[in-house]
């Protein structure tokens, strides 16, 4: 038989894979165009530089461990699943550090699942963290160290949580900066159970695109799927990154990274603080936009959830920012304490200067001022210096309940109030009240018997001196509140 070729094919043109073709040969979106911003895009990102392929003995080099350990020690910290104490770590690896590094060279290492606490959240509910062995801590702090630099260069300016060098009180301020340029409406974007809900997979590609070194990856894919034990039940987890391990932190910011560089693209104004992001626009129509073309980012692309009952639109001086919010005044942007600040910080007062506790007034003080000295460094920043005194007037005045509960009996209250300065007319006549020991407190005789240089004397140190004791030190130190602030309370 005779054999017959097949007709050569006429070449057809190459288009690329993803939709139809132009006349100008570029790609047709198949979908919606992107929500853009009027301004241009940064030329200067990089969102993704060279790898690094070989961090391993960086890792594991004598002094990158021993400055590791001495952190997990200055940390201290609860004990993980095992039990260990931080005090115990050091001799520990004294003891087991060879086997433990074969372990880790050899990739036959496996971390132990973290213990699941749950702590209240400021704005109601509760927040999931967990606590890794000491020694996985000592690992990943390790492990942090060295990758930190490694991704810190590519991160966007406009990410301010967790990273060296930054702090809270700067997103604020950056914050501030964009609604006094203009910018008065924010799109705030909260992400639902972030922590809990990151994919393994989607995490480990972007951590991969940095770093080559498989003996990282697997170490840290094997931290991601430890595990959590529940009432002493290793449970199984397919997704998050449990709060609370010192490789959180860089690993939330690596899986954040690419919205920022997404905004930026974009030439959007914001600030992100963690998994907390505020995106600051001109008008409420852009803010519509922007909140639909960050959640579908997310979304689609991130494979995160945003709570659309916490997100929204809304004036910038309406919505608060790691505690603080924002108010206009002689043509000026100024920040101030946000409501929900106000009210956690009354809640904590009212529990430390509680009538109920039966606790000398010395060790209360001292516990007040613990508290108000980490508060205060973190909401001095607040430009309300009359807002400081009311707080302080306040407080005065449930001290002097306490003051007046204590003296308990007749004979007690007026020879105290005497000793203290007031007549012996007045002394008997209110020593005999049955008035109640708020309405007491605000009373002119215990306002007199009790002032300020009384509760000065006994060692309180006010919110108000406080504050202004801070602002006074960064004006002159002529740098503002540069180091990073951090304060449980605040988000």
């Amino acid at each position: 038989m005779p054999e017959y070729s097949r007709p050569a094919r006429r070449p057809q043109p190459t288009r690329p894979r993803g939709g139809p073709a132009g006349r100008d040969g570029t790609v047709k979106p198949s979908g919606p165009p992107a929500e853009r911003s009027a301004g241009p895009a940064s030329p200067a990102t990089t969102p993704h530089p060279v790898r690094v392929d070989d961090p391993w003995e960086g890792f594991l080099s004598r002094e990158n461990l021993a400055r590791a350990l001495r952190r997990v020690e200055a940390n201290r910290g609860a004990p993980g699943p095992d039990g260990m104490t931080v005090e115990a770590l050091r001799p520990y690896l004294k003891a087991t550090w060879p086997g433990l590094r074969a372990d880790l060279d050899d990739g036959t290492y496996r971390p132990s699942p973290v213990r699941r606490v749950t702590i209240p959240k400021p704005g109601g509910g509760e927040r999931e963290l967990g606590v890794p062995t000491v020694l996985d801590r000592f690992l990943q702090q390790a492990l942090s160290q060295v990758l930190t630099p490694v991704f810190e260069p590519s991160f966007s300016d406009r990410s301010f949580g967790f990273r060296p060098g930054r702090s809270a009180h700067q997103a604020v301020e950056a914050a501030r900066r964009a609604i006094e340029a203009g910018e008065t409406w924010v799109v705030d974007v909260d992400l639902d159970r972030f922590f809990d809900r990151v994919s393994h997979d989607a995490l480990m590609a972007r951590v991969a695109r940095r770093v080559g070194d498989r003996r990282v990856l697997r170490l840290i894919r094997r931290y991601l799927d430890a595990g959590v034990m529940v009432a002493g039940v290793k449970v199984a987890t397919v997704e998050g990154t449990p709060q609370g391990s010192p490789l959180s932190p860089l690993l939330a910011n690596i899986m954040l990274d690419d919205l920022d560089h997404e905004l930026e693209r974009r030439g959007h104004s914001f600030v992100r603080y963690a998994d907390d992001l505020r995106v600051y626009v001109a008008s409420e129509r852009a803010a519509t936009r922007v909140i639909a073309g960050v959640t579908a980012f997310v979304e689609r692309r991130l494979k995160l959830k945003v709570n659309r009952a916490k997100s929204g639109v809304a004036p910038a001086t309406r919505r608060g920012l790691l505690g603080f919010g924002f108010f206009r005044t002689a043509g000026r942007v100024k920040v101030r304490l946000d409501r929900k600040a106000k009210d956690r910080l009354k809640a904590r007062l009212r529990l430390l200067t509680s009538r109920r506790r039966s606790i000398a007034m010395p060790v209360r003080l001292a516990l007040l001022n613990r508290f108000l000295g980490g508060w205060s460094a973190y909401f001095a920043l607040a430009e309300t210096p009359s807002v400081f005194d009311e707080f302080d007037e306040w407080l005065r005045r449930r001290l002097r309940q306490v003051r007046w509960k204590e003296w308990k009996r007749y004979a007690a209250r007026r020879r105290n109030l005497r000793a203290l300065g007031i007549p012996d007319q007045q002394a008997r006549q209110w020593a005999a009240s049955r008035k109640g020991y708020w309405r007491m407190a605000g009373s002119a005789p215990l306002s007199r018997a009790m002032p300020n240089r009384y509760w000065a004397d006994l060692g309180l140190v006010a919110i108000g001196d406080r504050t202004r004791r801070l602002r006074e030190h960064w004006r002159t130190a002529g740098c503002g509140p540069a180091r990073p602030v951090v304060w449980e309370g605040a988000v």
